[in-house]
């Protein structure tokens, strides 16, 4: 591990210091008495400065294709990691951090689990709680050279802090750390999600742990400066924050909302009133008004309910914070975390229609052996990944709802480093035994597009797109396909209403200057007319395409509320849009 033998050395000095900090000492994902009176004299900064990476790099979303599974192996909770090890390993690679390999061998062995693609590293530790502390995948132009990004982690646990150059040095991958300087940014993985297209959520706790007088002892930071670093070495564009929760003592947002893909956010539900449910409505809220996903669309939201003890008690009556958002996706498979089988059945039913195809496990981790929850973290918190090597990297979003007998067009972007050999969109009538083949036709700037004939009756279209690299890779999206797949709903829907559900926008609204709307699978030309609130024409065009986003720049002197419409074959639609 030469990467980390300096900052070991360091450790090592540290812990002689700070003899509370053992590694068979087990600690809880949030601060303990003693850490919290070790803060102040505690060193976070690195010593290893590492530029940010030269050129723009994408992180990767958590369900793209995985090479590795990271854990680390605590004594204190080893059916949960067992559980989790024998799902992974029909996945991927998995890599556990143990100072104990025979011992863990030997307990894995014994319960049938294959470790032929199991590595022990051994490494020092401080806890269980890998999310937070290990790095994140990230790509050279998309899909290029693979490498880990690290931030300080918020915790004065230094065996925790130099786990990700050590899986770096064993991978054999770079390693960029924000760690020295003014580029010493303190975060946490367990309040970061990426969509893998350059927008990332978290709680306001980013804000807070970089702002003037934090406990680590790193420079003071702005919002601004903040993203900045985060583009730097991840290329996030967008870094959306919300509030902190009242009863939720880690304000890591893994805890209640799960990004399902590029569009959809699963997030937790209390009853009425109750715990952090009013917040967690009020953050949702902020979302949908102020963004859209990367389609140009505003986010689908889907709820799951966050069940109480088994007296009833939720975290505001001093329950456990219980949820089933706190999930992993391991390629094909997804972990959630349990709690007794009369609320886990409704949420993993729910956990497998939301996603088709996928092997959905649930993992308890609320038993009176393992009570995992009661240290205030579940399934995502104690794993981590790294990507592939050469992902081959599909972006699609879903059509969801046609009408009988209209063409329906299906553009995807596809990426791969050695290029895109061949693309295809295969389809089929639900209950239709086959898929057919209709190829994808590559447009421009790594976009395929293909056109499909949606049948004369309301019977239900199942599709998934599959592509081959150059270098003879293939990949399909959803990557369950074909036992997953997504389906376009046919409606009797009239030509307008059609066109109504499938304009969408506008973006951002209220909005400053520029507002965007998304055409969505309306063809052209579109007549798009901008009228005061008096009914004056403000603006007038025609759009001869349509089938995509277009961007309205909207006058200075424009302000109030203003009505934006699109004319077509379809018919009207209107939009209002309000300029401040």
């Amino acid at each position: 591990m030469k990467n980390s033998q300096f900052k070991l050395s360091f450790v090592f000095i540290v812990l002689l210091s700070f003899a509370s900090l053992s590694a068979q000492e087990f600690l809880p994902k949030n601060l303990t008495e003693s850490e919290k009176a070790l803060l102040s004299e505690f060193n976070f900064k690195g010593t290893r400065v590492t530029d940010p990476p030269a050129g723009p790099v994408r992180a990767m979303a958590e369900w793209e294709e995985i090479e590795y599974l990271l854990i680390t192996w605590e004594p204190n909770y080893p059916n949960i990691l067992r559980q989790i090890v024998a799902a992974a390993v029909q996945e991927c690679k998995v890599i556990i951090t143990t100072q104990n390999q025979a011992s863990v061998s030997n307990y894995l062995s014994s319960n049938g689990i294959d470790l032929t693609n199991v590595t022990f590293m051994n490494e020092p530790w401080n806890s269980i709680w890998i999310r937070d502390y290990a790095g994140n995948t990230i790509y050279s132009d998309d899909v290029g050279e693979r490498a880990i990004a690290d931030w300080i982690y918020n915790r004065p646990r230094p065996l925790d802090d130099v786990m990700p150059e050590a899986h770096a040095a064993l991978v054999g991958i770079p390693y960029y750390g924000t760690t020295t300087g003014t580029n010493d940014l303190v975060n946490t993985g367990g309040n970061y999600m990426s969509d893998g297209l350059g927008n990332a959520f978290a709680s306001k706790l980013i804000l807070n742990e970089n702002e003037p007088g934090n406990p680590y002892g790193v420079s003071p930071k702005t919002e601004t400066e903040i993203d900045a670093i985060m583009n730097a070495y991840m290329g996030i564009n967008r870094y959306v924050k919300m509030d902190v929760l009242p009863y939720d003592v880690i304000h890591h947002i893994d805890m209640h909302l799960k990004l399902l893909d590029e569009e959809t956010l699963l997030v937790s539900k209390y009853p009425e009133g109750v715990a952090d449910g009013p917040q967690i409505e009020a953050n949702i809220n902020y979302v949908l008004s102020n963004f859209q996903s990367t389609f140009g669309t505003p986010y689908k939201v889907k709820w799951i309910d966050a069940p109480p003890s088994t007296s009833g008690s939720y975290p505001d009556t001093g329950g456990s914070y219980r949820t089933y958002t706190n999930a992993v996706f391991i390629n094909k498979t997804v972990l959630v975390p349990t709690y007794r089988p009369e609320v886990d059945g409704p949420a993993l039913a729910q956990w497998q229609e939301m996603l088709p195809g996928y092997n959905i496990v649930g993992i308890d981790v609320d038993n009176a052996g393992e009570n995992l929850i009661a240290s205030l973290g579940a399934i995502h918190c104690i794993t981590h990944s790294i990507g592939v090597a050469d992902p081959l990297w599909i972006v699609h979003q879903p059509v969801a709802e046609s009408t009988a007998n209209a063409s329906v067009q299906l553009d995807a972007l596809i990426k791969h480093n050695s290029g895109i050999a061949t693309a295809s969109v295969f389809w089929r009538e639900e209950g239709t035994p086959t898929f057919t083949e209709t190829p994808m036709t590559f447009v421009s700037d790594d976009t395929w597009s293909a056109t499909i004939n949606m049948p004369s009756t309301l019977v239900n279209v199942e599709y998934y797109i599959e592509a081959e690299a150059n270098s003879g890779k293939t990949m399909v999206r959803p990557i369950v396909a074909p036992d997953g797949f997504w389906t376009i709903q046919l409606n009797n829907l009239s030509t307008e209403d059609w066109a109504e559900k499938n304009i969408s926008g506008p973006y951002p609204n209220p909005t400053t200057g520029k507002v965007n709307f998304n055409l969505n699978q309306i063809s052209g030309p579109v007549q798009v007319k901008i009228h005061s609130v008096l009914g004056q024409l403000l603006f007038e065009s025609q759009v001869d395409s349509g089938n995509g986003v277009i961007t309205l720049d909207l006058n200075s002197h424009w302000n109030g509320t203003l009505f934006v419409s699109f004319e077509g074959e379809f018919g009207r639609v209107n939009r209002k849009v309000v300029k401040i």
